[in-house]
Formats: structure tokens, sequence, C-alpha cells
């Protein structure tokens, strides 16, 4: 008989609300603590399916103790291990050690009848949780070269995902702090984004006016992602990594009028019906940038590139309006400098953008 699935999310409160909370109850009575499902995942965005549960996936909870509490966090993995069911739901409770992948942290569910079971109930503290996905002292001011060089994959691990419980209130105020960019920072990221644009949306015909289908696809292709990323921060929403970049735009608002055209201008055969698939979707960012209200309105239908019969947007302009609106000093001395943007933005890299070890390296960027 097929296991019905059960989302990460949902599994996880059930998890927390029948098994591993009238434990913490018996064994660690009054304890504060937070409870809940966020961090790195398919199942914290809900995008997880069936076919998620191979591996690192499961009955699962993170503990958020107090600073002052980190000790027991030994104690409450022991007593866990020695009282969590083998079974919940249908499913393992005990993981192993993928044999495919040894030593890379990669587990998958092993059914199991007796002794402890190796279960995926993570103490933590807060301060713990942070520094592992920022590298980065929660308790330490955020500043505009911390807020740019942290990827908005990391940003929606730690605010996606579900609270289940919050008796110290640490994990909300955390979370609430990190729920999007300081509106100077979101301003300069804007102008940014604009700025790659207006890099390149003249590059595309202009490769294929010469015979040069295949670069010119490529270019169009950067462009697409450059727009839908740009949707993200319009909508104040942080994107995830590239797996479930797409399906996380399809949750966009400007989702249904964009879609269509940007997959004509991914699957075009020629550079006419990939500008003819672009334009629209430059005139529609440009109406929604103007929605915004935070500089006068900027014209919104493209025009010919300088003469040459090559439709753009001419995004510098959006870029220069916007950082003008500027104010925060900071991110003004920043702003002065070429609009790099911030790491999601200058990076493609997963190595860069997925491991914080590189952060301190690249605040040099913006200091």
């Amino acid at each position: 008989m097929t296991q019905a699935f059960v989302p990460g999310i949902q599994l996880s409160r059930l998890f927390y609300e029948e098994a591993v909370r009238p434990i913490l109850e018996a064994r660690f009575p009054g304890l504060p603590y937070a409870a809940g499902l966020v961090g790195d995942g398919s199942e914290k965005l809900g995008f997880d399916t069936p076919m998620s549960t191979d591996h690192n996936w499961g009955p699962s909870v993170l503990i958020f103790l107090r600073d002052q509490d980190a000790h027991i966090a030994g104690e409450i993995r022991e007593a866990m291990a020695n009282s969590l069911p083998y079974i919940f739901r249908g499913y393992s409770v005990n993981s192993a050690e993928s044999a495919l992948e040894p030593g890379k942290g990669v587990t998958h569910p092993e059914f199991k009848t007796e002794g402890q079971v190796n279960h995926m109930v993570f103490p933590t503290t807060v301060r713990a949780f942070i520094c592992d996905l920022l590298r980065f002292d929660i308790d330490q001011p955020i500043e505009s070269a911390d807020w740019l060089t942290f990827p908005s994959q990391r940003l929606l691990a730690i605010t996606a995902g579900a609270v289940h419980h919050d008796g110290t209130g640490e994990l909300t105020a955390v979370r609430e702090r990190l729920a999007w960019y300081p509106h100077d920072v979101w301003l300069y990221m804007l102008a940014s984004g604009w700025q790659r644009i207006s890099q390149e949306e003249h590059l595309m015909p202009r490769a294929g006016f010469i015979g040069d289908e295949l670069g010119s696809a490529v270019i169009g292709s950067r462009l697409v992602r450059d727009v839908m990323t740009h949707c993200f921060l319009m909508e104040r929403r942080y994107a995830p990594y590239p797996k479930w970049f797409g399906t996380a735009f399809q949750q966009l608002a400007c989702a249904p009028d964009l879609t269509p055209t940007l997959i004509k201008a991914q699957t075009a055969a020629t550079w006419q019906e990939r500008e003819a698939a672009l334009v629209p979707a430059y005139e529609y960012m440009a109406r929604a940038h103007n929605a915004l209200s935070i500089t006068a309105p900027l014209p919104t239908e493209a025009r010919d590139f300088f003469g040459r019969p090559f439709k753009v947007i001419y995004g510098e302009h959006f870029a220069d309006a916007i950082t003008a609106t500027i104010t925060d000093p900071a991110v003004q001395r920043i702003a002065s400098r070429r609009l790099i943007g911030s790491i999601d933005q200058f990076s493609d890299s997963t190595d860069l953008r997925s491991y914080p070890e590189w952060r301190e390296t690249l605040r040099a960027l913006y200091t």
C-alpha cells in the first residue's frame, strides 16, 4: 500500500504536538523554548513532493533553546532517542547516513523496531542557527553590507517554514527582524536590477542582428532571469535558489501576466521573436515600477536604442531615478560607485551563495 504523502510542514507540526512536546514536558518541565521547521530544505518552502522523502526528509522539529540552556541540548537529543516512536504517521522516525554519499550529511529513512532512534529533532539556539546560515552574530546591528551579502535563499530559509511554539519570543523576533530589507537597501537593489537590464537589453538583439542566434539566446535567458529576480524585489519576496526559483515565481502577483511572454522569450528561435516577447515584460516592469511610487513616473513604452532598430526600456533611467531617492548615508556611499547590487544580483555561483564562509570577504565590496 502506497504511503499517503503528508507535506513536511504539516508532518512536523503533528510530530511536535503528538510526539516531541509530550517528551519535553515530561522530561524538562517548565523549559522555555521555541519549536518549528525552518532552515534549508524544500519542505520549509512548502515545495516538497513524494520525491523529497527519499533523503534528508521525515518527521522533524528544531528546538530553539535560550543561550543559557544550550548545555542541555545533548540531554534533549538523548531523551528523544530513547522515547520517540519508531514510526510516525507511516514515516520512519529513524534515519541513517546515505551509503551513496558518506560523510556529506545526507540521510535517508531507515525503519527499525528496537534500540535508540536516530531522529531529526535538533536542539539549537537562535544565535547558533543564524550564525550557521548567515555567519552573523544576531545580537549585532545589521549593516547595509550585511544585508547585501546575505543570500536571499538563506533569508528565506529563516523567514519561511513554520513556528509551532515560541515560549521565549527569540525566534519570532529574529524572523521579524529579517523579514525584508531596510527601505534604502531595497532601493539600492532595485536600482541595481534596472542597471543590469540596461547593460544587456540592447545586446540581445545586436547579437542576433549579426547572425549570432545562440549568443542572442544566452543573453535573452539572462534577461529573463533578471526580470524574474526584479519581480521578486518589487513584490518584496525573497527568491529561493534555482531549483525552486520558477516555482516560487509562479506565486507572485505578476506571474499570470509575465509567465507567457517570458516562456516565449526563452523558446524563441530568432532575435526578433525574442525581442517581441521581452519588450512587453520590460513595459510591464516599468508600469509596476511607477505603481510603487518611489520615483516620479517614468516612461513605460520601449523605444529604439539610440536610433538603432532595437527596442529597449532604458533601464539606466530607472536606476538613476531610484538611486537619487536613497537617503541613508551608508547606502548612498555604496550607490555612489557602480551599482553591483546584492550577492544574488552579481553572482550566480552556488558555492558563493550557499556557503557563508565567503560573506566576510564579500563585505569588502561594499565597505
